[in-house]
């Protein structure tokens, strides 16, 4: 059992309202429970002091592979079409999604 008694049965029920969650009384107090152990283990991790590390987006040393965006020019219809299994004047045909 957690020694966090802010989160009470009623605050469960709540949450579980607003997420329209139907909760026995049972899964109201295991919730409860776990959710204090959570809130628990959030706090001890609150107690420590980071004030000298620095922040970070990540574990390592991250490099970018990609290449910069550039724009270019774009192809003409008539290249798009020659490349289009199927086409029909200015448009490119599929197969039909939806029935």
């Amino acid at each position: 059992m957690s020694n966090n008694d802010d989160l009470t049965s009623d605050a469960i029920r709540h949450l579980a309202s607003l997420t329209r969650i139907s909760m026995s009384d049972d899964e109201v107090e295991k919730i409860r429970d776990e959710m204090s152990n959570i809130l628990d283990n959030i706090a001890v991790l609150n107690e420590i002091d980071t004030d000298s590390v620095e922040p970070t987006g990540h574990s390592v040393d991250l490099k970018s592979v990609l290449r910069d965006d550039v724009s270019g020019d774009s192809l003409s219809t008539e290249d798009v079409l020659m490349n289009a299994p199927n086409s029909d004047e200015d448009l490119i045909k599929i197969k039909p999604v939806f029935e």
